[in-house]
């Protein structure tokens, strides 16, 4: 499927200056992408995004840039519904498998199977469900693998981001985007 609309995430603010690499994701591995494959985790609502990042700590917000992203990307797999889920041979089992536990325990998560299954086939990414504690039934989210496919992801995918916010004690600063984020780490 073609997926075009806006997205968000709440990076981690030492992520600040690649908002759309991926590469956090790939340090350790994540619920859709084994260790080193690099991976966007976007949300399709900003309640969503924030849910998140705070992995069920609603009393808390931890110091967060909230990035807008203008998505607009073919070769989308839906596994949000069972009809999509059989297309593409996933399960809803398999996705939502304690992938954090497993991987604490060293064996390898089930949800990683999917990446097996999808990225030889050309999938770009794909629309799940929101596993964090706290969502509700419509939130949704859309992971990009950029692994070895980021050249043919940007000719066939166009991520822009399109602004942010920072989050952080005591407020919120809007931000525009225009050569404005860090460009290194230490920025």
């Amino acid at each position: 499927m073609r997926f075009t609309g806006t997205c968000y995430r709440a990076h981690d603010p030492r992520w600040a200056f690649k908002p759309a690499s991926g590469d956090g994701a790939a340090i350790k591995g994540a619920r859709f992408n084994p260790k080193g494959v690099k991976t966007l985790y976007l949300a399709l609502s900003i309640m969503t995004a924030v849910k998140e990042a705070n992995q069920g700590f609603a009393h808390r917000i931890d110091p967060c840039v909230l990035c807008s992203y203008d998505i607009d990307c073919a070769d989308i797999a839906d596994l949000t519904a069972e009809r999509g889920r059989a297309e593409h041979g996933v399960s809803l089992e398999e996705m939502a498998c304690s992938w954090a536990g497993a991987f604490a325990e060293g064996r390898r998560p089930a949800s990683w199977a999917i990446y097996n299954r999808l990225h030889p086939r050309g999938t770009a990414g794909i629309l799940v469900p929101s596993f964090a504690p706290g969502t509700e039934a419509g939130d949704r989210n859309l992971a990009f693998g950029r692994g070895d496919r980021i050249c043919r992801i940007a000719s066939t995918c166009m991520i822009q981001v399109v602004g942010f916010l920072r989050i952080s004690s005591p407020g919120v600063e809007c931000v525009s985007v225009v050569n404005c984020f860090p460009r290194n780490p230490s920025a």
